[in-house]
């Protein structure tokens, strides 16, 4: 069996779950992994025998990717930000339009007024940690702390932040309600936050994939308060915001307005919404002015 042949069972045998493009490249991910080539290596070996054990793998990993299983999970890690992070089903699958926030994040913090030396940066509802864990890997002078309700989801970012040798403050702690007492006095030049946002009345319109294997503590809200985390996390900033300090959200496409006016009843000033590479106004930066 060569690789050439293996991709075209993947394709085909993918072709009812997903179309062909993205079978493809579910293919060409899966080879990567299993054979630890590089893509320019792969183009020129297509044509070669796979060695059996490493088709035998590729054969499990296509059983898994025919239930709608994503790959993340079924490999255990996803790339984000150029680092390698491990992802289970407790985690949200890091997607591309987080790194842009992460980028818009950097892109800013050397024209801020604060000190990167002195800067103390917290993401509330981490998930696999990806947002603080890039942020320090490129701002290693600041430091960072991480806040999850889930105590799995903290076991995963842990595991990612020794991963990807970060030091970084782990929290427990619901925002809706919190209780630790490990904040109390912090002020953060940087609040981040890609909380849970997908009302319930949008099931119906996601990929069976996401549906069926993300977990849904990170995704749902409800239909009657879509933006009860973004008021939540709003309050906080009101409280533990730096001077000059900026709060970033990633938030749903279709609330950009609404949720900028919770930030303008709020007291937030300098709002930005911000489209992402696919023209969805997905990003907001703002500053509670103390």
């Amino acid at each position: 069996m060569t690789f050439r042949e293996a991709e075209r069972i993947f394709t085909d045998s993918l072709n009812p779950v997903y179309d062909r493009r993205e079978a493809g490249s579910l293919a060409w991910l899966s080879i990567s992994h299993i054979c630890k080539i590089e893509r320019a290596e792969y183009l020129n070996l297509k044509d070669t025998e796979i060695p059996a054990d490493k088709y035998e793998s590729l054969l499990k990993i296509l059983e898994e990717l025919k239930t709608g299983k994503p790959l993340q999970y079924i490999i255990g890690e996803t790339e984000f930000y150029g680092l390698t992070f491990k992802v289970y089903p407790s985690v949200l699958i890091p997607r591309p339009e987080t790194e842009e926030l992460v980028e818009w994040i950097l892109s800013d913090v050397p024209n801020s007024k604060i000190s990167i030396g002195g800067l103390k940066i917290i993401d509330i509802g981490t998930g696999s940690g990806c947002i603080p864990i890039s942020l320090k890997k490129n701002l290693p002078e600041a430091q960072l702390y991480a806040l999850d309700i889930s105590p799995e989801a903290l076991g995963v970012s842990k595991q990612n932040a020794a991963l990807n040798k970060t030091r970084i403050h782990f929290i427990h702690d619901d925002i809706l309600n919190p209780i630790s007492r490990e904040l109390i006095d912090e002020k953060f030049g940087i609040i981040v936050s890609n909380p849970p946002y997908v009302t319930e009345a949008e099931k119906q319109q996601m990929l069976p994939n996401v549906l069926e294997h993300e977990p849904h503590l990170a995704l749902f809200v409800p239909n009657d308060d879509p933006l009860i985390f973004y008021r939540a996390i709003a309050d906080f900033a009101i409280k533990h915001s730096d001077t000059n300090g900026s709060l970033y959200l990633e938030i749903n496409e279709n609330l950009g307005g609404e949720t900028v006016q919770l930030l303008k009843q709020k007291g937030f000033k300098n709002i930005e919404l911000r489209q992402d590479l696919s023209g969805k106004y997905r990003m907001i930066r703002s500053q509670y002015i103390n």
